[in-house]
């Protein structure tokens, strides 16, 4: 038994130690990463779909707009001291679900499908899956 505990504790350790880190960044520091993460996904988009320059700078557009509309409604959320999760998910799919839209609009069909079949299909029917859910 004792075994067990110091196994479960020095497993909680590394994790606890890395959340706090993670409390301690400054908001600079998240909205630096925030902006290096949407810069990524902007990359991998232009490389995988072989976007064109017009359509780089709309995915930019939508993926920053959107992100950041996010982050600002989960910080209302938390600010409200809302307890409940599914009102953290709700806002997700719903800015999900814009940059989903916003980006059909960008692609051909040729890369909406390469976009589809790369995980935004499965994401999709995980939010239609959950609104369902909702609504009944």
């Amino acid at each position: 038994m004792k075994k067990f505990i110091l196994i479960l504790l020095l497993c909680a350790a590394p994790a606890a130690f890395l959340m706090a880190q993670e409390n301690n960044k400054t908001p600079e520091q998240r909205e630096k990463e925030m902006y290096e993460a949407i810069q990524a996904q902007v990359d991998h988009l232009t490389e995988s779909l072989e976007l064109e320059g017009w359509q780089t700078f709309y995915v930019d557009s939508i993926l920053t707009h959107d992100y950041k509309a996010l982050q600002a409604e989960i910080a209302a959320l938390s600010a409200s001291k809302v307890s409940n999760a599914d009102l953290f998910y709700d806002a997700q799919d719903k800015w999900m679900e814009k940059m989903y839209q916003s980006l059909h609009k960008v692609f051909n069909e040729e890369q909406w499908s390469k976009y589809l079949k790369s995980g935004a299909q499965r994401d999709k029917k995980a939010r239609d899956k959950r609104a369902a859910k909702k609504n009944k």
